[in-house]
């Protein structure tokens, strides 16, 4: 969608890249010119999708850490800022769920996802901003967030809850951070191909039937589709948005009967 070399001489890291709608994201904005730093807990996932991205000749370094780890966080932002000089543009896409009646979810569980989708693009958001004020110049910020945080989410109550508290932050944020010239947003996708959370969500082909009937677009959204939005609110056409969410699920939030 954006011409090649949009995000020439920026850096980019991408929480949750080795996968997914991280991965596809990572992958676009490489092809757009960036510099991608691939964060991820897993190093052998990490370093698959490296290798796609290097292959198709982007620029693509690899971060191995848990984003629930606050020192880790702060340890990777100052070697990335060490070895490449700056940070300009984080995708917070690391991400946990399951589904679980309320009633029987664990505490454990419970805090794992709040743990990884909110307090993990809490740090992450937190301390490249850090970086970003002080280096002055502006940046962009994207989290990946769900319909569930507006709808509510009867079996994923936990995922629900912290990517709503997502949505909270990257307001306040907005707010707090314009005067510096950094925007914060979150892209909502639908029921996107390819990835573990229609994987989970929609467990077999029955499943995925009953919840394709909800679209009135009637299919799933691809990464390829999520990737550009995301770049498009991550690049300079996007300057003047910031604070919001932008839902790209086919019309499923419309609640179709």
């Amino acid at each position: 969608m954006l011409s090649a070399g949009s995000f020439a001489d920026r850096v980019a890291v991408v929480t949750g890249g080795g996968s997914g709608i991280g991965e596809a994201i990572a992958v676009e904005l490489a092809r757009l010119g960036a510099h991608v730093v691939l964060v991820g807990r897993t190093q052998e996932r990490l370093d698959a999708a490296a290798a796609r991205i290097a292959d198709e000749g982007g620029d693509v370094s690899t971060r191995a850490l848990d984003v629930r780890d606050r020192s880790a966080v702060e340890s990777m932002v100052a070697d990335v800022v060490a070895e490449l000089g700056r940070i300009d543009h984080l995708v917070n896409s690391a991400a946990g769920q399951f589904r679980v009646a309320p009633a029987e979810l664990s505490p454990g569980g419970w805090q794992a996802v709040v743990d990884i989708v909110l307090n993990g693009t809490w740090h992450c958001t937190q301390v490249i901003g850090q970086h970003m004020i002080e280096r002055g110049g502006g940046g962009s910020v994207i989290s990946i967030g769900s319909n569930m945080a507006n709808q509510g989410g009867p079996d994923t109550v936990h995922s629900a809850s912290a990517k709503a508290g997502v949505v909270a932050m990257t307001k306040s944020l907005a707010g707090a951070w314009g005067p510096h010239g950094i925007r914060l947003n979150v892209l909502v996708p639908g029921m996107t191909e390819g990835t573990a959370g229609v994987d989970i969500l929609f467990r077999d082909e029955e499943a995925l039937r009953n919840g394709l009937d909800g679209v009135p677009l009637g299919r799933l959204v691809s990464r390829q589709e999520i990737a550009d939005a995301a770049c498009y609110l991550l690049s300079d056409h996007g300057s003047y948005i910031t604070g919001t969410q932008l839902v790209i699920d086919g019309g499923r939030a419309l609640g179709r009967n």
